[in-house]
């Protein structure tokens, strides 16, 4: 898929508890659409889509994210401009709104088969994921640290997620 981009992770701070949640934050030009995937007690689920307008935020997940994993897994793309944000997690998604369990032959149970990237909340409550897009990589706005990761532009394909049961490796790298 095409290079769209950078994302910047930040911790939420000063955020009560009973507001806890992950949040997508678009910061391109374009409306994005987001996906997102997670460990539940049964297996993997992935579920999308929200819509992010352009410098607005898609709440993704409501709750205390501490409570349920560490790693989420993202899938997001520019519909209008074409590419994506995309990893080598693989998931099931679908062209509608959708709650997918299992990740296991997407392809054979009418689903398509999409990379996710890895996203570590560092076990907090709260999360915000800025994405950019190439032109605005590397001049983030004064509210986000100079912490933008580019994701390359053609992400080789990678292991599969793990079999059921199986622990994710922790510290994957999303970027170069």
């Amino acid at each position: 898929m095409a290079l769209l981009s950078g994302f910047v992770a930040l911790p939420v701070i000063g955020t009560s508890p009973t507001l806890a949640d992950l949040r997508v934050c678009n910061q391109t030009g374009n409306e994005i659409s987001v996906a997102l995937g997670y460990r539940v007690p049964n297996g993997w689920q992935s579920e999308g889509w929200w819509i992010a307008p352009p410098s607005q935020c898609a709440t993704v997940f409501e709750g205390d994210l501490s409570q349920l994993s560490r790693f989420f897994y993202i899938f997001a793309a520019d519909d209008i401009g074409g590419g994506a944000w995309d990893g080598d997690f693989f998931l099931c998604t679908t062209d509608e709104t959708f709650t997918i369990f299992g990740y296991e032959n997407c392809l054979a149970r009418g689903y398509e088969r999409t990379g996710f990237f890895e996203v570590d909340t560092q076990s907090r409550s709260d999360w915000m994921l800025q994405l950019t897009d190439a032109e605005n990589a590397g001049r983030p706005s004064e509210d986000v640290p100079d912490e933008t990761i580019l994701l390359e532009e053609d992400v080789p394909p990678g292991e599969d997620v793990p079999m059921e049961g199986e622990p994710l490796p922790e510290g994957t790298e999303v970027s170069p």
